[in-house]
């Protein structure tokens, strides 16, 4: 299947890529033409962003790459210590779904010829709050916190972490200059938002 450069494709594949979510939004029916569409996208891999960006465009995804890393590693920890179904569902689903996005970012990456890994120097991201993210002792510490107090250890650690995605999704869609990009970003901001309202609730719960 050849590589497309289709503005609608992506839309149409956002749904299928963020549909994991677990959030009511999330559930709503995917319309017919949209997964029609979806259908003959087999491979997220298959997708293309086209030539033109901008440097925040680059920025966004290799931000957003690291911070779904570290979204695997703690969602495989709460996959398998949660006590709740909820919470292991949850965990699950951020599991199945950033691993897809992870491949369309990177993809992206490649094409535009950057790298896909994140230059850590703090002061290349001054614009961007000093490169928010979470400490590799936090995400560590939940496979030692005691049981009883892991579930509220790691939804309240997951809640900032999604909070930072929503942050920048934000500066994408202030900033960003390519247009599959952006609508990316407002599928991220939707579906983190939606995800922060979830786990608050699982934490009242």
């Amino acid at each position: 299947m050849k590589r497309r450069h289709v503005a609608a494709l992506v839309l149409a594949a956002a749904p299928f890529l963020l549909g994991a979510c677990g959030t009511a939004a999330d559930k709503a029916p995917v319309p017919a033409a949209t997964a029609v569409q979806t259908q003959n996208v087999k491979n997220v891999s298959e997708i293309t962003a086209g030539k033109t960006f901008n440097d925040n465009d680059v920025m966004f995804l290799q931000m957003l790459i690291d911070n779904q890393r570290q979204g695997q590693e703690m969602a495989q920890i709460a996959a398998e210590r949660a006590g709740r179904p909820e919470v292991a569902d949850l965990a699950k689903a951020v599991q199945v779904t950033q691993a897809d996005e992870i491949r369309l970012m990177e993809g992206w990456l490649t094409e535009w010829g950057k790298p896909t890994t994140l230059d850590e120097r703090v002061s290349l991201h001054a614009d961007h709050g000093g490169m928010p993210s979470t400490g590799k002792e936090e995400i560590a510490s939940l496979k030692t916190v005691d049981e009883k107090r892991f579930e509220t250890a790691f939804l309240n650690l997951f809640l900032a972490h999604q909070h930072n995605a929503v942050e920048f999704a934000q500066m994408e869609l202030d900033k960003g200059g390519n247009e599959l990009a952006k609508s990316f970003a407002e599928r991220v901001k939707q579906s983190r938002t939606d995800q922060v309202q979830q786990m608050l609730k699982l934490l009242a719960g």
